[in-house]
């Protein structure tokens, strides 16, 4: 069973659909004791770092999912917005601190004086940077789809799986043990996102 949390922010739905076509169980919840029931947890979010921050609070959540992730070292994927709150702090309009589990930070892409419009929405090939269980199948440079404007700046490029370049080169994916991380989304970006989340469940049943 895979919890997808219910934080108020994102296309929930979008990657509960993405799950249901890959013929997997998935409980959209907030409820703690869903989390502690799961065997992988996905954070999806579209939105800003300090409202998904506040959510998570309101709603309880933070000190479960850290007893669950870090130290019951249970499977998770972030997606989007939910792979920024794995950071230590966010600067989108303003200073923010985040959930911690990684050393990273979250900052506004930087795009010059090109013609690149922020957010960076659309499909980008991304350069796999370190072997992760994520990309298991998949080829040298798979596309995915991107909506964002801010992006996680890894302190140690230990954790960095993938980048892709949009103005500049980003982290779009990481993992840290059984932290993942991906800045696209993988339930919009089709056969290559689906590969993603049905490699992540596969992982959670091991």
């Amino acid at each position: 069973m895979i919890t997808i949390i219910d934080y108020g922010l994102g296309n929930i739905r979008s990657v509960a659909k993405a799950l249901e076509f890959l013929g997997e169980e998935a409980r959209v919840s907030c409820r703690p004791d869903d989390m502690l029931a799961a065997d992988g947890l996905v954070l999806p979010g579209v939105g800003a770092f300090e409202d998904g921050m506040r959510n998570l609070r309101e709603l309880g959540l933070v000190d479960v999912l850290e007893q669950q992730v870090m130290d019951e070292k249970k499977p998770f994927l972030g997606i989007c917005l939910g792979m920024q709150l794995l950071a230590e702090e966010g600067f989108e309009n303003g200073s923010y601190k985040g959930l911690g589990w990684v050393q990273a930070s979250v900052k506004k892409l930087d795009v010059g004086d090109t013609a690149l419009k922020l957010p960076h929405i659309g499909w980008n090939d991304v350069a796999l940077k370190k072997k992760s269980l994520l990309f298991n199948g998949l080829g040298e440079d798979p596309a995915f789809y991107f909506v964002h404007s801010y992006h996680m700046a890894c302190r140690s490029a230990d954790i960095l799986t993938s980048t892709c370049e949009y103005g500049e080169v980003f982290a779009s994916s990481i993992q840290s043990e059984n932290i993942f991380g991906t800045q696209f989304h993988p339930e919009k970006s089709q056969r290559d996102g689906l590969a993603v989340l049905k490699n992540f469940v596969d992982h959670c049943r091991s």
